[in-house]
């Protein structure tokens, strides 16, 4: 998965016009995102707090943290897309210290969430953040 870099992205989402087009992008940015096998999408690996079904697995290798996520709704990937360039292959030290609602400032986007998708990235957030938190 070769995501662009956080600022890449905030660099990208500015360059473009309207609100039909930066959904278009952060769609786009959630096809990038790798296949998980269906065998993976197990009950426990579910986020809570999500309208729509997300999963999330998450491996350590030394202290760097790796996620693999899956959704099936398109602007659900997409969002997944973004919260995996701020967060996959990070240490929980960057991870903790990662100003991930400035990332979300930065390109709008909270605003243009409906609530349940807004309090779904939430939740993702919190479980990724809570995981690096144990992981210290």
């Amino acid at each position: 998965m070769n995501l662009p870099s956080v600022q890449e992205i905030i660099d990208d989402i500015e360059f473009l016009d309207d609100w039909e087009s930066r959904y278009q992008y952060i769609i786009d940015l959630g096809k990038q995102l790798p296949e998980m096998p269906e065998a993976d999408r197990l009950p426990e690996l579910k986020v809570k707090g999500c309208q729509s079904d997300v999963w999330l697995i998450t491996q350590t290798e030394g202290d760097t943290l790796h996620f693999r996520v899956y959704s099936d709704a398109m602007i659900v990937k997409g969002l997944l897309a973004l919260v995996m360039a701020a967060y996959n292959h990070k240490t929980a030290a960057e991870i903790t210290a990662f100003d991930i609602e400035g990332f979300f400032q930065a390109i709008d986007l909270e605003k243009h969430l409906s609530p349940t998708r807004g309090n779904g990235l939430k939740a993702i957030v919190a479980k990724i953040q809570t995981t690096a938190a144990h992981a210290l």
